[in-house]
């Protein structure tokens, strides 16, 4: 049978029952724009949290000075002194999972510039900073392993304290102070915004630790030391290893407590994102149902269909048609009405994502892989309660089509 010709009849016999064919088409569009726009919601917020991932640094390991329960008395952050740069090149040198480390030295500041002036957290380190962290330059440089030896007075700002010091001012060159020290800025860090936490991540100041150290602080030992595992598998493993030399440097006996805190804030994310995941699976199913709906309302229709017109069949079998001849006609009505739903439906989602990210300021992320997986359904749900019905007829006795009344 020619395909053109059997579209045609299928489009003939649906405009017969046309007040049904539309209701079946809508069920369809509602299914497929429910989907649609659950997936995007789902997307957005997963995307989100794995924009965070990324932002928390590079396979990042934060080792933290201080004991969270030593000897029944509870210690907060920086609780211990034993924390010190030997550690951080020991760590770099005996644990091979480890491909980057960064001391870190860090605390409360004043910082002013002409006539302002910000509070923010200052932040010693080394140029290893930047990969450990995974943060990007905005403008300028930043400083070398020169200036860390020689404690030079230099700087790089974080995108808050440049939008609330210097506005529209180009700060590269400039002189800021605090604690009476004069130190030049040579780099702004790229924004990276609110953290998972909510906290300001862009509000700080960095700068070499040896500086921080003798100008600043005026301490020897470390407050944490960032680290980088050569992979995301590797973390768990380089964590042991760290802890075990950490434990043997520090002379602790295996009664005592550890003397520094390891944190792995990706598996916090992680554990974010695979909640994400599973509820967008979840909301996904749900919408689902309502294809099921719309498919169970195709087979419905198509039931009718073959009903009434069993003499029809019988005659076109009667005359030379073929099962296939028959099947294909009623499986192509199927289709016909799961596409112009699955059409109607991929704008449907669409216009409600956007309508959902307008009107209530909740994201959404239409993809590519959405709108296929949307056709792909509708395209599915005609074939699938499509086929019983097609096949029904397709195996309708001639004679007994030719008596039905």
């Amino acid at each position: 049978m020619d395909f053109k010709a059997v579209i045609r009849e299928a489009f003939t016999a649906l405009r017969r029952n046309g007040i049904r064919s539309v209701l079946t088409i809508l069920g369809i569009a509602v299914g497929i724009g429910a989907f649609i726009c659950v997936i995007a919601i789902g997307n957005a917020g997963t995307s989100k949290i794995e924009d965070q991932l990324q932002g928390l640094g590079d396979n990042f390991i934060w080792v933290e000075a201080g004991s969270r329960a030593r000897n029944g008395v509870r210690f907060g952050s920086r609780g211990s002194r034993t924390l010190v740069l030997a550690d951080a090149d020991a760590i770099m040198e005996q644990v091979p999972l480890i491909k980057l480390v960064s001391p870190n030295v860090d605390g409360h500041i004043q910082v002013v510039y002409g006539g302002q002036n910000w509070a923010t957290m200052y932040r010693g380190v080394t140029p290893e900073f930047l990969q450990v962290r995974r943060w990007n330059l905005r403008l300028g440089t930043f400083f070398t392993s020169a200036d860390v030896e020689s404690a030079a007075p230099v700087c790089v700002l974080g995108n808050t304290m440049v939008e609330n010091l210097f506005g529209d001012e180009d700060p590269i060159g400039r002189d800021v102070l605090f604690q009476n020290v004069p130190c030049r800025v040579v780099g702004v860090l790229q924004a990276k915004g609110l953290s998972a936490t909510g906290q300001d991540q862009d509000d700080f100041i960095v700068m070499p630790y040896t500086m921080a150290q003798k100008r600043i602080s005026g301490q020897f030992w470390l407050d944490d030391i960032f680290c980088s595992a050569v992979s995301r598998e590797a973390m768990q493993e380089a964590t042991k290893q760290i802890v075990a030399l950490l434990r043997e440097r520090h002379h602790l006996s295996p009664r005592e407590d550890d003397d520094f805190n390891i944190r792995r804030p990706e598996d916090v994310v992680q554990a974010q994102l695979a909640t994400s995941r599973i509820m967008t699976l979840l909301l996904a199913s749900i919408a689902s149902l309502s294809l099921l709906v719309g498919g169970i309302g195709i087979m419905n229709i198509m039931l009718v269909s073959v009903t009434q017109r069993t003499r029809e069949i019988g005659v076109r079998l009667a005359v030379g048609a073929t099962e296939r001849d028959v099947q294909l006609q009623f499986l192509s009505e199927a289709i016909t009405l799961s596409v112009f739903g699955g059409v109607l439906g991929l704008l449907a989602g669409v216009f409600s994502s956007y309508a959902v990210e307008n009107m209530f300021h909740f994201p959404t992320k239409l993809t590519p892989q959405i709108v296929a997986i949307g056709s792909l359904f509708s395209t599915g749900i005609g074939i699938l309660f499509g086929f019983y019905p097609a096949r029904k007829a397709s195996q309708l006795d001639p004679i007994q089509g030719l008596r039905y009344e």
